[in-house]
């Protein structure tokens, strides 16, 4: 019985004791959680401050100060730029430009301010301008093209050419609104008839009437017309400036102003005398004077002595024959 009751004794002892330690660990439970509610504040602190770090440096649309700078985008700019070029306003144009650069520079922006360059013959910044634009976009066939012009002037003609392929090839891949095929191929055929590449020449001229695109211009007709002088086919060549004529007949009533008219009418006038050396040279008398006497009326009409004078000495010179 005695052993009975020390172990009794025991146990109660052992409850008091495991009674004190749970009250005894008590306090290092709330210290536990007085931590843990520590480290997540500190954890929700730093997520708030990296969101308001985000927002200060990205800034969304409700945070920015709504001015007429913002609000005056690329777009706009650019538009001013082309309003400000079509009436010759140059310098401005390239500031609308430098602006545009600075809100959004694109490839065409920098190809339209190469333009702008040419046009006041600052040809070292047009062709930066230039450069720049097929660097950010090998498939802009305009800023290929202006390039093209561009060394035209500046007489490499190598360059130019070289620029007038890739022309034709990112037009062919990325269409522009403002090129055509018909264009770039005469384009082409001019350089290929000023590197004295007669059939290169011949050919693209061939292909600019081919394209069904676009306008076509006497130009064309008159100057495969050399190339086709040049190797020796005088009757083709006869037969382009027939048509060169017939298309400013067509089209010289479509003139914008009485300057336009007169200056196609003394194309026509040239073309008429060329046509009649060609003829002379085939042996075709009635041809060739038929082309001077028309050549002779054109001169007459526009007041020119000096090309009437001219030609009828001509005409005189045949009917001796």
């Amino acid at each position: 019985m005695k052993k009975i009751k020390k172990t009794g004794k025991n146990t109660a002892k052992q409850q008091v004791i495991q009674t004190n330690v749970c009250s005894a660990s008590n306090p290092w439970s709330w210290t536990i959680y007085v931590y843990w509610f520590i480290i997540l504040f500190f954890i929700a602190a730093t997520f708030y401050i990296l969101g308001r770090s985000h927002e200060f440096l990205h800034p969304t649309t409700e945070n920015v100060i709504v001015t007429e700078e913002v609000l005056m985008q690329a777009q706009d700019y650019i538009d001013s730029a082309k309003e400000k070029l079509s009436a010759g306003n140059i310098e401005d144009a390239i500031a609308e430009l430098d602006t545009a650069v600075e809100s959004n520079a694109t490839s065409n922006i920098y190809a339209l301010r190469g333009e702008a360059y040419m046009q006041i013959g600052n040809y070292q910044k047009a062709l930066e301008d230039f450069d720049v634009a097929i660097e950010m976009d090998a498939l802009n066939a305009i800023a290929f093209y202006d390039r093209s012009l561009l060394n035209t002037r500046l007489e490499n003609y190598d360059a130019a050419l070289n620029d007038i392929n890739n022309a034709l090839a990112a037009q062919s891949m990325k269409p522009a609104d403002i090129l055509t095929m018909r264009d770039l191929y005469a384009k082409r055929g001019q350089l290929n008839l000023w590197l004295k590449n007669w059939r290169g020449a011949v050919a693209d001229y061939t292909n600019s009437l081919a394209r069904s695109e676009g306008r076509i211009t006497p130009d064309v007709y008159a100057e495969r017309a050399e190339a086709f002088t040049a190797l020796g086919d005088f009757e083709n060549a006869i037969n382009d400036y027939t048509s060169a004529v017939r298309v400013i007949s067509e089209q010289i009533q479509a003139a914008p102003n009485q300057d336009e008219r007169e200056k196609q009418s003394s194309n026509a006038m040239g073309y008429f005398e060329k046509s009649a050396a060609l003829n002379f040279k085939l042996n075709n008398t009635d041809a060739a004077r038929h082309d001077l006497e028309s050549a002779f009326a054109i001169a007459v009409a526009l007041d020119d002595n000096e090309s009437s004078e001219r030609i009828q000495n001509l005409i005189n010179s045949l009917e001796q024959e």
